[in-house]
């Protein structure tokens, strides 16, 4: 079925092919309710009289009031006259366009639990709700901002520890292990994060989510109390599995509150919430470690921390999951779901994910690239990694089914997030160094360059969400999106060292901008494209390779920097202080400010070329994740109001 001449993609769910066929209502004797479509005697007005016709017409009302069946679900009419006078009247087969797996699993939600719990609210459940699993707005709402509270101290926590850890490797003596605060805390975030979407479809969607907001809170707790650089590394390590589940689950439990064609809206504020604690982390780490000292920069989160896991416990549906949930067609007990887990690919994935991160983030820092450690974990990534596939091909409930990955669309989505993932790393990696490097800015003059482009990520996060909601489309905003950012490396890569002040900053707002319009539209987009059985999955899935695009973007792009700088400085220093000069600016950004004259300009020269060259391989890998995206058909929403 076509929809109009403005929009040439099918509608989710339809094809050239499609059939008639419909759900079947029937009548029985039931509560009183309300029914989703037209009353029964207002449908055998517009369709025929229940004396023949082709409906196929049989049997059964009863004088306590008229109600429909469907798929198991009974929702009632209230008695009417007509009803009296017709102790029988027949079962009504009517036809209508099917809707999509995952809108049609919203709407019988909706009918299901409309009608499931009235004896305890009648008035409460007469009211239409716009939410799944028959949720009220109040609950809802208190979920909602429960979600939005973690994206927002999550991001805040990230930015935060970026611009401090000097400060605390400082005060621990052990400036050496600066990268392991960081490292620590993305292991176990990359690694654990694709196992809370499965692990939540087999117990449900609460217990991951609190159970992961506690370990946030306890680990968040350690770093502020900490005695020693190796407790401070393992209390990162525990906020990095927090932060990861919390997030993860709640995108999860917001998606399945939230049907399809309204959820660009809701997605929006919580990246709305994410833009701002990035923003206010970024901006105050200095500030709160300078006055406040650093332990408070942890200790003030765990109020708010706590606040989520108190929030999480009472309004998180406990009935949230495919196992759980009541349209569920799956008979099992939760011992047999559990020995259904897929333990061997969650082992697999988590251990292979280690070994990568670990190589690209000591690999070129804390040890050479051809160090045995480097070369072996390399290795076993590889190992296990092939193994992983082959268990996972095998595997009934893969943790991560591997047609995500190779099939259209959800591969080229999932891929080119990932390019999208290292092109935008690549940038906000490096834009600092560049500041400080060739603006000479000081490190609070770099950080206060990124308010504008954080503020043109957030409104276009907002205002995708918005679009969405409204048009029902998402691939406008994915390839424009993708087009921006490709326009901001290639502005980035081009751009001279002697621009106005502002400019740099409006020019960065483009990469930025284009994140705002496609992260969202690809975590709307593969949710559409998914089995509403593999919507978790499909969701974890996203968010690991946009952590290995986190991890691949530094680790590429530091590569080529590393390399880069080298050349360039061995070209463009000249003196008899030459060897001196490369070796006090290769280990600190701020020798360069003490240089002066030739000397100065020489080494400002090679970091801008070395800067360059560096943005270049981040338009490669924008130019890759546009193309993914560009040929690839997408459906569109449903309007429910049809």
């Amino acid at each position: 079925m076509q929809s109009s001449a403005t929009e040439n993609t099918p509608l989710l769910g339809e094809s050239s092919n499609q059939g008639l066929e419909a759900p079947v209502y029937s009548t029985s004797s039931a509560v009183y309710g309300e029914a989703e479509e037209e009353p029964i005697h207002a449908l055998i007005t517009r369709y025929g009289s229940p004396g023949g016709g082709s409906l196929g017409l049989s049997g059964g009302i009863g004088i306590f009031g008229t109600s429909l069946t469907r798929r198991g679900s009974t929702v009632s009419l209230p008695p009417t006259t007509d009803t009296l006078r017709r102790p029988s009247r027949p079962t009504i087969q009517y036809r209508k366009p099917s809707l999509s797996p995952v809108l049609e699993r919203s709407k019988h939600d909706d009918i299901l639990n409309d009608s499931d719990d009235l004896s305890q609210d009648p008035e409460e459940h007469r009211r239409p709700t716009k939410f799944l699993y028959g949720v009220r707005d109040s609950q809802f709402w208190s979920c909602f901002i429960g979600v939005a509270l973690v994206c927002f101290v999550a991001c805040f926590d990230s930015t935060l520890m970026a611009s401090s850890h000097p400060v605390i490797t400082s005060y621990f003596d052990a400036s050496n292990s600066a990268s392991w605060l960081s490292t620590s805390f993305l292991l176990t975030s990359t690694a654990f994060q694709p196992m809370f979407g499965r692990i939540s479809d087999t117990v449900g969607r609460k217990g991951p989510f609190v159970f992961s907001l506690t370990a946030f809170l306890l680990g968040t707790l350690w770093c502020a109390l900490a005695r020693s650089i190796l407790q401070f590394i393992l209390a990162r390590a525990i906020c990095g599995l927090g932060a990861a589940g919390a997030l993860a689950m709640g995108t999860i439990i917001i998606s399945d509150l939230v049907p399809l064609e309204a959820r660009g809206g809701y997605l929006s504020f919580l990246n709305l919430a994410s833009g701002v604690g990035s923003s206010l982390g970024a901006a105050m780490g200095g500030f709160l470690a300078e006055t406040l000292g650093w332990r408070w920069e942890f200790g003030i989160q765990v109020p708010a921390i706590a606040l989520c896991v108190v929030v999480a416990y009472f309004s998180t549906p406990p009935a949230l999951g495919p196992m759980l949930s009541r349209t569920s067609q799956v008979s099992q007990t939760f011992v047999e779901t559990l020995l259904s887990f897929d333990l061997a690919g969650s082992a697999l994935l988590t251990s292979s994910v280690t070994f990568l991160i670990l190589a690209l983030n000591l690999g070129g820092n804390m040890l050479p690239w051809d160090s045995p450690f480097i070369i072996l974990s390399f290795v076993l990534f590889f190992a296990l990694g092939t193994a992983l596939i082959y268990v996972e091909h095998r595997a009934a409930k893969p943790v991560m089914p591997l047609h995500m990955l190779f099939n259209k669309p959800q591969g080229n989505l999932i891929f080119s997030n990932f390019l999208a993932c290292m092109t935008m790393n690549t940038i906000l990696f490096n834009l600092p160094l560049y500041f400080q490097a060739v603006l000479l800015d000081t490190p609070t003059r770099s950080g206060t360059r990124l308010i504008v482009p954080f503020l043109a990520n957030m409104v276009a996060s907002f205002a995708t969400g918005n679009f969405i909601s409204h048009s029902l489309r998402f691939r406008p905003t994915l390839i424009f999106g993708s087009v921006l950012i490709v326009a901001g490396s290639i502005a980035l890569t081009v751009m001279p060292h002697n621009l106005p002040t502002a400019l740099y900053s409006w020019l960065t707002a483009l990469a930025t901008g284009g994140q705002g319009f496609n992260f969202p539209t690809i975590s709307i987009a593969i949710l559409a494209v998914s089995h509403p059985e593999d919507m978790a999955v499909a969701t974890s899935t996203l968010i690991l390779f946009r952590s290995l695009g986190t991890v691949m973007g530094v680790a590429v792009s530091s590569l080529v920097a590393q390399n880069g700088l080298n050349y360039f400085l061995e070209r463009s220093v000249t003196g008899p202080r030459k060897s001196q000069i490369i070796q006090d600016v290769r280990l600190s950004v701020k020798a360069v400010r003490g240089l002066e004259g030739i000397a100065r300009d020489q080494v400002i020269n090679a970091y801008a070329l070395t800067m360059r060259l560096t943005f270049a391989q981040g338009v490669v890998t924008a130019v890759a994740a546009l193309l993914l995206i560009l040929f690839v058909r997408l459906p569109r929403l449903n309007n429910p109001k049809k």
